[in-house]
């Protein structure tokens, strides 16, 4: 037998026998989608926390808000506004954060096979990336554990290299799709703001306004 005939004839099995054993050397998927999904849970109970703080904070500056322009003391409350206007913000990016990883876990929940983990997991990594940026400052203890999460991530994602490429949808798709989970939960969160928090500009700070009405 030629070379070019035992070449042909070994090769297609010297494949096979790789493949079967590249796939049998990979850790199962559900076990490791499972770890996410409890490092997802456990980061979103942290963020819960930290948003309960920060609204009970909010109550009582703008109680004192409130208290200072009865009391005629113009300038601590306009002190006051500008720290509430920053830590709403704060909470803002807290509530927006939280939610995002929510949509992460039920995106999560749709992968039932191979083929779903690039789809499912680049978006989520993207959106991971973007919140740990905000996070990172004024939440410093997110960001160890958001890593976690994303490194884990990377690692499926890396483990699944072998799915065909015509399986993964274009680089654009993803983006679309990680901006359509952010995009999402900020749209929730305005509208909790506005549900939570009493309105700033229903009350005055004016000067003049204020001492027109002690007269």
């Amino acid at each position: 037998m030629s070379f070019k005939d035992k070449w042909n004839k070994t090769q297609p099995e010297n494949m096979a026998v790789k493949i079967l054993e590249s796939i049998k050397s990979q850790p199962p998927l559900k076990p490791r989608i499972e770890e996410a999904q409890k490092k997802l849970e456990l980061q979103i109970s942290k963020l819960e926390g930290i948003s309960a703080k920060i609204v009970e904070k909010d109550q009582l500056i703008f109680k004192r808000i409130v208290h200072s322009i009865q009391n005629h003391e113009l300038q601590y409350a306009k002190l006051l506004s500008n720290e509430l206007s920053q830590i709403r913000k704060m909470n803002k990016m807290v509530d927006s954060a939280k939610l995002a990883l929510e949509q992460i876990q039920l995106r999560l929940n749709t992968i039932t096979e191979l083929g779903d983990v690039v789809v499912t997991l680049t978006p989520a990594m993207s959106v991971i990336k973007n919140i740990q940026g905000g996070l990172s400052s004024m939440v410093p203890e997110a960001d160890q554990s958001l890593s976690q999460i994303s490194d884990l991530m990377g690692g499926i994602l890396s483990d699944s290299a072998q799915i065909p490429k015509h399986e993964v949808n274009n680089g654009r798709a993803l983006s679309e799709e990680s901006t359509s989970i952010i995009e999402e939960a900020t749209t929730l969160v305005e509208q909790s703001m506005k549900e939570k928090f009493p309105d700033l500009s229903s009350i005055s700070i004016d000067e003049k306004s204020t001492e027109a009405s002690t007269y």
